[in-house]
């Protein structure tokens, strides 16, 4: 028999979940405060899933879903809550709840169902399912805690339409993220669509997200349909949503407001049914808090806030990330060295996975028909390995050592062999340069704190050359 647990204050809530569920051969306990709730006898009383409202009168709702969970662990959790708490709830699954219903129930047929997923849902299989759509869309979950937390939390949100924010540091697969989102929700056979914002220019983002009408502006020879149209019931995705123009952050505040937006040059609203998820590689919070992104909006994205950490803090994925990389290449017959993978480890990651794929690549392009990868093939500067202390803000003298150790090398290699390739030669110099290019955005971007405009200015180039020498285009 099921025995389930009910946490309400509300006694009319309790006693129609009561005869509801007794109805269904269960046997039910109900409590209405958090008092009540500390009186059972533990011991004795074994719960197969539990219904806790979030607000008591005498308590928070997540402490006694931790007290449960430390309890009994086993115990499935649904969560009760308004609308307005919403984004309590998803702590709550953060927590461990299993799920969340929203109150007034509105579907009784719904509710059911959320209960009898919860009892016939095997844990094992469901996270065989998980990371198997993870790897779907491209994202490795690995052996880290964060990481696999980050996936179950992620999991949980997709089955609801609720908008969803992802912030992370530049290069560790916030786009990814958003396509596992949507590979593991309802709306997986509808579209998904992402754009950059902080790629395209106000006026043509503008007409990317809505469309235009023919004749709207000069050059606009026909209609066109927007993103948020084309998208319907899929997911539009907003990477760089900081970077977004005031004017346009108004018209985005509009759509999740009314669901509604006109294309340019046209009078006539159209309705959007698509999922928004927004990422930033800059902290959204602190962006309001300096006047440079509106609060509202702000609001109306942060439902759910999801953190990629960075690759610096989830090391011991390393070698499955490499394995993965090497694979994608088409090099499945080549390997690090345990030493090489050790040399991995030891770097801090500015670029995250972004900037591990491209080592990663840069190194099998170089690595002469090898099959096994040592540490000295894998070119990392000393000033960036640096496991206890963040990468050196001194980019020329980074630059001059990794110089230093190409030319060291390629002397070596003269000495030894007497001759030299001279295209092999010219096309490592192409590499290089795109990694000294790169380390200085690098190093730029951590003097700006991730200001990609300021670090654009310091280095005289425009912004989207510092977007192409990231490479954004080939995210991870």
């Amino acid at each position: 028999m099921v025995h389930l647990l009910v946490v309400d204050d509300e006694k009319e809530v309790g006693t129609f979940l009561s005869r509801l569920f007794t109805m269904k051969s269960y046997l039910v306990q109900v409590v209405n405060s958090g008092k009540d709730f500390h009186e059972i006898d533990w011991n004795q009383q074994r719960f197969d899933v539990a219904m806790i409202d979030l607000k008591l009168p005498d308590c928070d709702g997540l402490s006694l879903l931790q007290h449960l969970k430390q309890l009994q662990p086993r115990c499935k959790v649904l969560i009760m809550t308004g609308y307005s708490t919403v984004k309590t709830a998803v702590d709550a699954m953060k927590l461990g709840a299993s799920d969340y219903m929203e109150k007034p129930f509105v579907d009784i047929e719904v509710l059911e169902r959320q209960i009898d997923n919860l009892l016939n849902e095997n844990e094992d299989l469901n996270q065989h399912f998980i990371h198997k759509l993870a790897e779907d869309s491209g994202l490795i979950v690995g052996e880290s805690p964060l990481m696999k937390n980050l996936i179950e939390t992620a999991f949980k949100v997709a089955q609801k339409s609720v908008n969803v924010l992802i912030e992370g540091e530049t290069g560790s697969g916030k786009e990814v993220l958003s396509r596992f989102i949507h590979i593991a929700s309802p709306r997986n056979h509808e579209p998904f669509i992402g754009i950059n914002c902080g790629a395209i220019s106000e006026s043509l983002l503008e007409s990317e997200l809505f469309g235009h009408e023919k004749g709207a502006f000069t050059g606009a020879t026909q209609l066109r349909k927007g993103f948020f149209e084309i998208a319907g019931n899929g997911t539009l995705f907003l990477d760089e949503i900081a970077d977004a123009s005031p004017a346009i952050q108004v018209k985005l505040l509009r759509v999740l407001e009314t669901r509604e937006f006109m294309r340019v040059g046209s009078s006539g609203t159209l309705r959007t049914n698509a999922r928004l998820v927004a990422a930033s590689n800059e902290n959204l919070q602190q962006a309001v808090d300096k006047n440079k992104f509106r609060e509202d909006l702000f609001y109306r994205l942060n439902v759910v806030t999801l953190d990629i950490p960075p690759l610096r803090n989830r090391k011991e994925d390393i070698p499955l990330l490499v394995r993965h990389l090497i694979e994608r290449n088409g090099h499945g017959d080549i390997s690090f060295s345990n030493e090489a993978i050790e040399k991995l480890q030891q770097y801090n990651w500015p670029g995250n996975i972004r900037e591990l794929s491209n080592a990663v690549m840069r190194t099998l392009t170089l690595a002469d028909h090898k099959s096994v990868i040592s540490a000295n093939d894998i070119s990392l500067t000393n000033s960036q390995i640096t496991p206890d202390k963040n990468v050196s803000t001194n980019g020329t003298q980074s630059t001059e050592n990794l110089l230093e150790e190409w030319r060291k090398r390629l002397v070596a290699d003269f000495n030894e062999k007497d001759e030299l390739m001279l295209e092999e030669i010219l096309t490592e110099i192409k590499q290089l340069q795109s990694t000294i290019g790169k380390e200085l955005v690098m190093q730029a971007l951590q003097k700006t704190y991730g200001n990609r405009n300021e670090a654009a200015k310091r280095l005289q180039i425009s912004i989207r050359k510092l977007r192409y020498i990231l490479n954004e285009k080939n995210q991870t």
